[in-house]
């Protein structure tokens, strides 16, 4: 099935994933100290990072107009949407800022130079990490999916402060409403 949009959806038609339980062992963990790949070609240590960090995992971004990688990747909770994601962080990425976030990612487990493309396209003002090797997402012990022979990341949120997990949002439904979500818990919950 061909792509034709990646940000109009109609989230009624989409199947809502469920709490599986697989994200709850996260809250409190320390993260361990593995450098990723980033999209402004740097490495980025999430553990070494001082202050309130916000990582959004997601499974996997598509290209408009390409093949998708499955013909039922709607059909599977929680798959649709990385795009809308990607974007609701974009849009509100100065609101994240102004409420405490130092820093911001996207996490998936596509290369590096899949990613840099979909960040050039999508104007993300924050870099995207690639754990293409799995390294973070077996350390954490992250709720995963396997379509199509690849491992990928169910999509989640990480709210980090100084290399601790303080808060996770799992499931994260609608995607698009994914950065208002956690702009919301900010606010109720500034760094001290």
């Amino acid at each position: 099935m061909t792509q034709s949009s990646l940000t109009d959806v109609d989230w009624s038609k989409i199947p809502a994933p469920v709490d599986d339980g697989e994200a709850a062992h996260l809250k409190g963990m320390k993260l361990p100290p593995l450098s990723l790949r980033a999209t402004n070609d740097t490495t980025v240590t999430l553990s070494a990072l001082d202050g309130r960090t916000v990582v959004f995992a997601y499974p996997r971004t598509g290209e408009p107009g390409k093949i998708g990688l499955v013909d039922d990747w709607d059909m599977i909770p929680g798959a649709r949407g990385c795009t809308p994601q990607a974007c609701s962080f974009r849009d509100l990425f100065a609101e994240l800022k102004a409420a405490g976030a130092a820093q911001v990612f996207g996490l998936s487990t596509q290369s590096n130079a899949y990613q840099t493309e979909m960040a050039s396209r999508l104007h993300l003002p924050f870099p995207v990490l690639s754990d293409e090797a799995l390294e973070l997402t077996r350390a954490l012990k992250l709720p995963t999916l396997s379509v199509a022979g690849l491992t990928l990341i169910k999509r989640l949120v990480l709210v980090i402060d100084d290399g601790r997990i303080t808060h996770v949002f799992y499931p994260v439904f609608p995607p698009d409403r994914s950065a208002g979500d956690v702009l919301d818990w900010l606010r109720e919950n500034p760094v001290e």
